[in-house]
């Protein structure tokens, strides 16, 4: 019986074991070296090759990962490793740096409750090690520290052990100061890294060495000792001696959490239903006997398998045969096959229990995000927030003909595997919208969809998603009247204030406003509402927010159905160019309606209610918003008129500018629209000598004298007139 399947066999043992068991991610800033670190783990406890290991990529077992060098899909994979006698279960969840892909790291993180933060020790700390912190500290995932690359400090920069040590000091303070701006409170202090209790390790995960304080002790060897044998370029020998795996493992399992440890103040924070019911009991204690609940994070498309959904299991098991409901999804689902991953391998198992990670099939209603239970009534996890939403779309078209009703059904499929690819299809006019994160995002996506599925299929120019607002309050109440001309709903507009935004974003108001109406206004007033306004709101959509203010009006409430539908729908296309509308908050002040109930039907609300909308918005002055990106770029010194230059051709605003050594390092933001084909322009006008990344930062107003083309541009694109309807035409 060979390693592997002696490792498979022991990790079917330790299942149960709760104590035994660490759920852990690795996340850090791009080309930061994490897939060639997850697989020299995995080839440490025996799942792969060893020579192959940082050159086979077994986590990036995607031939499109491979081509690129950038992981994209987060995989897991499973592994044993034995620490102070005793075996421990790790489950490994790789993720990706490049900021397109954030989706993906947000959502691995709510599978696990530790991770390993990769930090290069030339370049240190970078933007997107900043957000990765943060999505991990969002999920109150608990962090430690690698600092890789070390090699490359000795034996290129050439620095000695004195100045390395400073280095490793200045990345840790930096590590701590991150950790501490967003850490959960009751954890501020007490996350902290440091190099002596070993929650930080040193090394080259290409030349598959590491060091923490913990195995110093262990091994006898010195920061000295190390910084020879990398002189004297030995590093073949330091590997055998201070095998990373060895290394990192010991220190998750020191570390990191269990499940048993990590639920009890991680249930709170992604679920929202009641922690004395039996299942919130349950999750808390990480039950394997208790009611099921998982949580999907992620879909992987398997040419035999079909789909396979991956996620957490917080409580209760998974058994194959089993029937389970999906959230949102009326009828149940039968578990055809329950696996564990070994990197791109599925070990089938008869069940799965609580506080792992696990690999089902035929949870066919299933998205990334989806809750499973065995009770059709339990309250779903929260929604994943992430950190940007997709920003740039392009019109998908078959080629052939003969095509569209497989590229529909493809398309159908991708977006259930990545969540942060929105397709639109509108079978009247035949076009597919697919909006992603950036353009990369959607020349991977455009990749698999003619390779994978193997669809031949013609793309647009990529496009800009806008957002549409309101300046300012409407000057008075907008009346819009139903086709029978016996109902009249009165409405205002005004801007939304952003601390109210900002929270309905991050998920710290309840989103289902019917079901939360006390806990919805109590937030809202918490957060400077006022009290009527607040215990009025009825519907929330998108950003935007709609109360009924309105006192003593017979069958009103009979009619807020109706109402919150034809609100629904404006707010995913607003009347200035029919783009999804943000911060808007819209109140019902008056209402005439007819006695006889057969005459305020939905024939007769909703138009009525769509009207005064758009008409309110239409006299509030409508304003567009435009998805802005932060720049970073760090460029030679003899090279920063170039890269400047780059970014003023594009509205760039320079926000702030460091030297560091020859160095100089930009921080700019940019409006996304201007930032098309940014790669290939600063490549050429730096001969590629610049390292630089971007990251989404919400929405701005986009200056008044751009308003009228942009949006003349975006009706004329969706067959609308070119110019936007007054708000005489609304009042008809």
């Amino acid at each position: 019986m060979g390693k592997k399947e002696e490792n498979i066999k022991k990790a079917k043992h330790l299942m149960n074991k709760l104590d035994q068991i660490r759920n852990i991610g690795i996340a850090a800033h791009i080309d930061h070296g994490k897939t060639t670190f997850s697989d020299n783990l995995l080839a440490g406890c025996g799942m792969m090759s060893e020579d192959l290991a940082g050159k086979q990529l077994a986590l990036d077992y995607d031939e499109q990962e491979q081509a690129r060098g950038i992981t994209i899909n987060a995989a897991s994979a499973s592994m044993v490793h034995t620490f102070e006698d005793k075996e421990y279960l790790i489950n490994l969840i790789d993720t990706p740096g490049h900021v397109d892909f954030g989706g993906d790291v947000t959502r691995a993180m709510r599978a696990v409750d530790g991770c390993i933060v990769l930090v290069c020790a030339v370049e240190g700390a970078m933007p997107q090690t900043e957000t990765v912190i943060r999505q991990a500290l969002k999920e109150n995932v608990k962090p430690v520290l690698f600092i890789n690359k070390v090699d490359r400090l000795i034996n290129e920069l050439k620095v000695t052990p004195e100045q390395m040590q400073q280095q490793f000091i200045k990345i840790i303070a930096k590590f701590n100061e991150l950790i501490n701006k967003v850490c959960p409170k009751e954890f501020k202090g007490k996350w902290n890294v440091k190099v002596e209790d070993g929650s930080v390790a040193f090394g080259s995960a290409f030349h598959n060495w590491a060091i923490s304080a913990a195995y110093m002790q262990k091994s006898g060897l010195s920061f000295k000792d190390i910084y020879d044998f990398c002189n004297r370029n030995e590093q073949k020998a330091l590997s055998k001696k201070i095998p990373i795996h060895e290394v990192i493992l010991d220190m998750v399992v020191d570390h990191l959490p269990s499940p048993k440890v990590a639920q009890v103040y991680r249930i709170p924070n992604i679920w929202r239903g009641d922690p004395e019911s039996k299942i919130g009991k349950s999750m808390t204690k990480c039950d394997e006997k208790g009611p099921l609940a998982l949580m999907v994070t992620k879909i992987i498309m398997d040419p035999h398998a079909g789909e396979i959904a991956i996620g957490r299991l917080y409580s209760g098991s998974i058994t194959r045969g089993q029937e389970v409901y999906v959230s949102g999804s009326p009828k149940m689902n039968r578990v055809q096959q329950v696996n564990l991953m070994v990197g791109a391998d599925k070990i089938t198992v008869e069940d799965v229990s609580a506080g792992n990670v696990v690999a089902a099939t035929g949870l066919r209603d299933a998205i990334a995000g989806s809750t499973v239970t065995d009770d059709p009534d339990a309250e779903p996890f929260e929604r994943i927030i992430h950190v940007s939403e997709p920003v740039v779309t392009v019109a998908v078209e078959a080629k052939h003909t003969k095509d569209l009703p497989k590229l529909i059904e493809v398309l159908r499929i991708v977006s259930k595997a990545d969540p942060s690819i929105q397709v639109n299809i509108n079978q009247e006019t035949g076009e597919n919208l697919m909006s992603g994160m950036g353009e990369l995002h959607l020349e991977i996506t455009e990749y698999r969809i003619k390779n994978d599925y193997r669809v031949e299929i013609t793309t647009s120019e990529p496009i800009v998603v806008y957002r549409e607002s309101v300046a300012k309050k409407s000057p008075h109440s907008f009346e819009g009247k139903s086709p029978n001309k016996h109902n009249r709903f009165y409405i205002e507009a005004e801007p939304l204030d952003p601390k109210i935004v900002k929270a309905i974003y991050n998920n710290e108001i309840p989103s289902n406003a019917k079901k939360f109406k006390k806990e919805l206004a109590k937030a809202l007033q918490d957060l400077g509402m006022d009290k009527d306004v607040a215990k009025g709101v009825f519907a929330i959509q998108g950003l935007n927010l709609i109360t009924d203010v309105t006192k003593g009006i017979q069958y009103l409430s009979e009619t807020h159905e109706l109402i919150a539908q034809s609100y629904e729908e404006v707010m995913k296309g607003g009347p200035t160019a029919s783009e999804p509308c943000q911060g808007i908050l819209l109140k019902l002040v008056d209402a005439k309606l007819h006695e006889d109930a057969i005459h305020r039907g939905p024939a007769q609300v909703i138009p009525a209610v769509r009207n005064a909308i758009y008409g309110a918005i239409t006299v509030s002055e409508p304003i567009l918003l435009e998805p802005m990106q932060k720049v970073f770029i760090s460029t030679p010194q003899e090279l920063m008129g170039d890269a400047s230059r780059e970014l003023n051709q594009r509205r760039a605003v320079v926000r702030d500018m460091t030297t560091e050594r020859d160095m100089v390092n930009i921080d700019a933001k940019a409006p996304v629209a201007e930032m098309f084909g940014f790669a290939s322009a600063i490549r050429s006008a730096t001969g590629g000598r610049v390292l630089w990344n971007t990251e989404n930062i919400g929405f701005e107003q986009l200056p008044r004298q751009l308003q009228p083309d942009i949006v003349r541009q975006i009706r004329e694109r969706k067959g609308l007139k070119p110019e936007p309807y007054p708000a005489s035409y609304y009042m008809e």
